[in-house]
């Protein structure tokens, strides 16, 4: 059974995909298909869980839904125009993205660092603006990492550098969030604190988020709204009490029902 959440009647997604689908091709032949049908929109204030197997379409999802990569079919709109139209200074505006495995130059300390995120608002090639400063400044605190100002990045812990990045991301002040794996190499400290940080910012700071996560025990303990994907299709999207079943897990990693129900973090719903 699928359990597909409906977008609120009364809400203006931020992003909203319909029916989107994508392949990737080799030699100007489809090679294989990643995303099938996929229909999802984020609305601002709402904390979004991605979950899937490896494979199952998430990091194209991405590419896709910021235009890196264009829809073979379906749509995709940012704040209701084809994202697609909009210049990719115009799409960094509006949307960070946060990706897997950043690559996180040597050598600069961490205000640096944040300040480059402010590239899309650019004005002037003479420094930073007033403005510039106080995004940063703002940034810093909302990510929890003043403390963190005037160390090198090559010299933070995994959890310090992760925060120095969510700063960054914050400081090009976007309306939407994405996460690729943000708590992957953190400890259970540091994953937990982080998902409370991004509870905390779509907030405070209205802002959308959607992180792709792997725990599903981790993921029901910040209770955001849940997007399972199997197979590059969306199989269920709803709470984490509707969508974290040991069964329907099971069933989309392909693991037994027991090992599902502690993956799940214990609970005997939809088993």
């Amino acid at each position: 059974m699928s359990h597909l959440r409906q977008p609120s009647p009364n809400s203006s997604p931020i992003l909203e995909l319909k029916e989107v689908g994508f392949g990737y091709h080799r030699r100007g032949r489809p090679d294989r298909e990643v995303l099938r049908g996929v229909s999802l929109s984020v609305t601002p204030g709402e904390l979004v869980a991605m979950l899937g197997p490896n494979g199952s379409g998430k990091t194209t999802l991405f590419r896709v839904a910021v235009g890196l990569l264009a829809a073979a079919s379906g749509s995709v709109r940012l704040d209701g125009r084809p994202v697609m139209d909009w210049t990719r200074r115009e799409v960094a505006q509006r949307i960070a993205i946060l990706p897997q495995l950043p690559t996180v130059p040597d050598g600069f300390r961490v205000e640096e660092l944040v300040e480059m995120g402010r590239a899309p608002h650019a004005r002037s090639r003479f420094g930073a603006s007033a403005e510039d400063a106080e995004a940063v400044e703002r940034a810093l605190i909302d990510a929890d990492a003043v403390d963190l100002v005037g160390r090198r990045v090559d010299e933070l812990s995994g959890g310090e550098r992760q925060r120095v990045l969510v700063a960054m991301t914050l400081a090009q002040e976007p309306r939407l969030l994405l996460l690729d794996e943000p708590t992957q190499h953190l400890d259970l400290a540091h994953q937990v604190a982080l998902l409370a940080t991004l509870d905390r910012l779509r907030r405070t700071r209205g802002l959308a988020v959607v992180a792709v996560l792997h725990d599903p025990a981790l993921t029901a303990l910040a209770d955001p709204r849940v997007v399972l994907l199997s197979a590059g299709r969306v199989v269920a999207d709803g709470s984490a009490a509707e969508v974290l079943r040991p069964a329907l897990l099971a069933r989309v990693f392909d693991i037994s029902v027991p090992t599902a129900l502690a993956l799940s973090g214990g609970s005997t719903q939809g088993t």
